[in-house]
């Protein structure tokens, strides 16, 4: 007794148990063992981050759940791994590139890619060391990355068999925008904040006789892309008006009044200005008018020569020339305070704006259909039950899914241009050297990569091998249970439902318990 310490050391006792565990192989499955399978992927957390309570806690209960199957005979996997986290591990290497002087524009794209890589190498296994520290039991000799070899090709092959079905497409739209990152954003990274701001009340003067429209806006640098000023064709105050035109102010230019019964009769006057490009609800409005679409901004946010004499400006800037000239030609009714709800990109914390760009989408309404069905036919069981509420309701309004991004680090897009006979041609293999249609050996792959939520969406199936029909999928997938926050029901719980369903033809699990 004389040689106990005082007091447990946990360092001296810990890493010394753990490290005897992996080395004879504890953890380690194998699917030709025979037994019932049991199995949990682990939420691959990003490569730039560090242990926080979520992840002791969804690790502690994923650890529990298999060293109970293990006990009970049962062949168990505990599958680990990391995401390559596109928008935050490139922020991360370019702030880090800054810091030394360097724009890593000026280094090229395969040389900061390069530079990930090493960052990644040195600074990516944090998480995967603290989950050890942890104790979590998981099979550590299968680790995987998202953007490893095998996960990189199971991403090509899926988005070609998407592609070829016409599920994914490429198209002009309104999409939502960083400034700060200058890369589209989809639906579900944009986080809607109130926000204490105001409500201008501006004069559009009719083109023909005295009198205004006067419309509200919340943001008056937009009204310099205005194409229109909408009416309900219900509102007996403004039926005379409707077909007649009134001039744009600061842009003199004639734009038409139009009815929409999209337009509320009870917001400000009831008439609202019109900007196609950068509004989503306008954006509708103008496709239905067939109104132009004038892009009034920059991929950096100031605005572009769209907005004449005002190019050039930051958003708030502009904002404040505009109402400062609108006050000075007399042409503002009045200004009240009004809080509404602005969205700000979910990593750089910047205002998000509606921005009209060619993007890569995924059609989600047919996989969607799937996935609702598989809850509630009980093939997939949520706990609580009540976060099926969550499910249900993104998936049944579920829009597009824009899945590019403005980026170099990430899975490229494999789709490439005949730059002569402008054919367009997805590769799951390797680059495409020559035009399967002209021959042509000037051709260019998109520079876009894709959403970092495309390829987690594959985990369950990717991370055993798949597109080859491995033992571990045979034995292994379907896996078992899901463990995860309620915060990632849509980013990705979701889109492994609807990825499993179409590519596995099976659910990816067959329950998920939903944590804090």
């Amino acid at each position: 007794m004389e040689n106990l310490a005082p007091q447990y050391d946990p360092k001296s006792v810990e890493e010394r148990l753990y490290a005897q565990w992996e080395e004879a192989g504890y953890f380690h499955a194998e699917p030709a063992r025979g037994g019932e399978g049991y199995s949990i992927v682990i939420p691959p957390p990003n490569v730039t981050g560090i242990l926080h309570l979520g992840h002791a806690l969804n690790g502690t209960i994923q650890d529990i759940l298999v060293r109970w199957r293990r006990m009970q005979g049962r062949n168990t996997l505990w599958l680990p791994g990391t995401d390559h986290a596109g928008i935050a591990t490139q922020h991360v290497v370019e702030r880090k590139l800054r810091e030394e002087g360097i724009d890593h524009r000026d280094l090229g794209r395969d040389e900061f890619i390069r530079r990930v890589w090493e960052w990644k190498e040195r600074h990516g296994s944090a998480i995967i060391r603290q989950f050890k520290s942890l104790g979590c039991s998981c099979d550590w000799q299968r680790e995987r990355f998202t953007m490893d070899e095998g996960l990189s090709r199971a991403v090509r092959v899926v988005f070609k068999r998407l592609f070829d079905e016409g599920l994914i497409y490429r198209g002009n739209y309104l999409v939502n925008w960083s400034p700060k990152l200058q890369t589209a954003l989809s639906d579900d990274e944009v986080e809607y904040r109130d926000v204490e701001g105001s409500l201008w009340y501006f004069r559009y003067p009719y083109k023909d006789g005295p009198g205004h429209a006067v419309v509200a806006t919340t943001r008056p640098e937009t009204m310099l892309g205005d194409c229109a000023v909408a009416v309900n064709p219900e509102d007996e105050r403004y039926t005379d008006l409707i077909g007649k035109s009134c001039m744009l102010p600061l842009m003199d230019r004639e734009i038409p009044i139009i009815a929409d019964p999209f337009v509320s009769a009870e917001f400000g006057t009831g008439m609202v200005k019109v900007t196609p490009a950068h509004d989503p609800n306008d954006y509708a409005m103008g496709q239905r008018h067939e109104l132009e679409f004038i892009n009034i901004l920059l991929p950096d946010g100031r605005l572009n020569d769209n907005a004449g004499k005002y190019a050039g400006l930051e958003v708030a800037e502009a904002r404040r020339r505009v109402v400062q000239d609108m006050e000075a030609a007399g042409l503002v009714e009045k200004i009240e305070p009004h809080t509404h709800s602005v969205g700000h990109c979910y990593r750089s914390g910047c205002v998000v704006e509606p921005f009209i760009s060619k993007q890569w989408f995924v059609k989600m309404r047919p996989l969607a259909e799937e996935a609702i069905k598989a809850v509630r036919d009980g093939r997939i069981e949520f706990v609580p039950r009540s976060s099926e509420k969550t499910y249900f309701a993104w998936l049944e309004s579920v829009r597009d899914w824009c899945i590019s991004r403005q980026l170099w680090w990430g899975h490229r897009i494999p789709v490439f241009t005949c730059e002569e006979c402008g054919h367009v041609t997805c590769v799951d293999e390797g680059v495409l050297e020559r035009c399967p249609e002209c021959e042509s050996a000037r051709i260019t792959q998109d520079p876009d990569v894709l959403d970092t939520w495309f390829s987690s969406a594959l985990w369950p199936f990717s991370t055993m091998g798949w597109p080859e029909q491995t033992p571990e999928l045979a034995r292994y997938y379907p896996t078992s249970d899901l463990v995860t926050a309620h915060d990632i029901i849509f980013f990705w719980v979701a889109r492994m439902i609807m990825m499993g369903l179409k590519i596995m033809e099976d659910v990816p699990f067959r329950r998920v318990f939903i944590t804090p």
